[in-house]
């Protein structure tokens, strides 16, 4: 079976949480059967064809970027050329360029889509686009949702229920580097105490400049590892609140980033906005058997992290409440050691490459033999 999967970013230009996704299908689908492309804009497009690890990865050449929206006008005669050759079409949304793709092209092919967040902060646009949205979502066969809990609060979602499938996102554990005791020992030695640890892109509704103001009068080591368009604030800001027990890593190799999951004495994740639809970041700490501290926010966060069984669930933008819940895992090894066993155990149950990939093939399966 070959499918397409459609997105405006993918490797190796950006790393996030829907690249993960995206990388996560098309790799483990191929013990599946399923040989996986992927259409992607760039905008430094040359190479035009590259290879990420086994699957094949085209670039169109983006024409602009507005509003978060990257446009490519070479996209949409590839998409029809590349639809032309697939069983199946996987979209990533939200992507409004994708919608007029999807629809010009008249593909005629099976098609599902990944819906990774409702538009949170396009506001003004999203009352432009919002028909042309619910016509794409009506058209398209099947959409999948990586929680119950983003299912069952978004606006948009409620209305496709009939259409609308739970898979959750999963990681591949043995795709992850194994550190070097060298590696190991040196980013030991570095934090030579426990330490609370973030990782992620540094964008706005990241809740980080929550984090810098909890921290104020405390002593708690915290490493922010990336970087993203609110780095310099944010270092400005822990400059201005004398902070001196965080440190800010910039962006660091997967190695690296193995090393300090390892290492860390629980994941801290404070993104306060449904901008954050589930967290992959959330689920690398939970494969590593960290107990977390997320934000209720209605979507994935509270579904990978349970409050009390594998980390602490608090309010968003709170400082105290998240001051206190840091307060509470540090001064608790028991209860640490506790939640970080439950989350390695749940994302074994729930969360593993293996079984994402695997519902969603048997997905493909439905919508290519309903087509026959």
């Amino acid at each position: 079976m070959r499918v397409l999967h459609f997105f405006k970013t993918y490797l190796p230009d950006t790393t996030g949480g829907i690249e993960q996704v995206i990388f996560q299908l098309s790799e483990g689908g191929r013990n599946l059967g399923i040989e996986s492309q992927v259409l992607t804009l760039s905008p430094d497009a040359q190479p035009a064809c590259v290879q990420v690890e086994n699957h094949h990865v085209r670039r169109a050449h983006q024409d602009l970027f507005i509003a978060s929206t990257g446009f490519s006008r070479e996209a949409f005669g590839l998409f029809r050329e590349m639809a032309g050759e697939a069983d199946v079409v996987h979209f990533h949304f939200p992507w409004p360029v994708m919608d007029l793709v999807h629809f010009l092209s008249r593909h005629g092919k099976p098609c599902i889509v990944s819906y990774h967040s409702d538009i949170v902060r396009q506001r003004a646009l999203l009352s432009l686009y919002r028909p042309l949205m619910l016509r794409f979502l009506a058209s398209v066969n099947r959409i999948l949702v990586a929680s119950p809990n983003y299912q069952h609060s978004s606006d948009v979602l409620v209305r496709f229920a009939d259409k609308t499938e739970i898979i959750p996102y999963g990681l591949d554990q043995a795709a992850y580097p194994q550190p070097s005791h060298e590696r190991l020992a040196r980013w030991r030695q570095r934090f030579n105490a426990p330490f609370f640890l973030f990782v992620g892109v540094l964008r706005y509704y990241k809740g980080l400049s929550f984090l810098l103001d909890s921290l104020a009068a405390t002593q708690w080591p915290v490493v922010i590892a990336g970087s993203g368009p609110e780095e310099a604030n944010l270092k400005n800001q822990a400059e201005r609140l004398g902070l001196t027990n965080v440190t800010f890593l910039g962006r660091i190799d997967d190695m690296d980033k193995a090393c300090l999951l390892q290492l860390c004495h629980a994941f801290v994740f404070p993104s306060h906005l449904r901008s954050e639809a589930f967290g992959i970041s959330l689920l690398e700490a939970a494969m590593y058997g960290k107990p977390m501290i997320s934000c209720e926010i209605g979507t994935g966060t509270t579904f990978v992290n349970l409050d009390g069984i594998t980390g602490l669930a608090i309010p968003p933008a709170d400082p105290a409440a998240l001051r206190q819940a840091m307060s509470r895992l540090w001064n608790d090894p028991l209860l640490t050691a506790e939640l970080g066993a439950n989350a390695a155990r749940r994302f074994e149950t729930h969360f593993t490459a293996q079984r994402m990939c695997e519902e969603t093939a048997r997905v493909y399966a439905e919508l290519v033999a309903q087509k026959s």
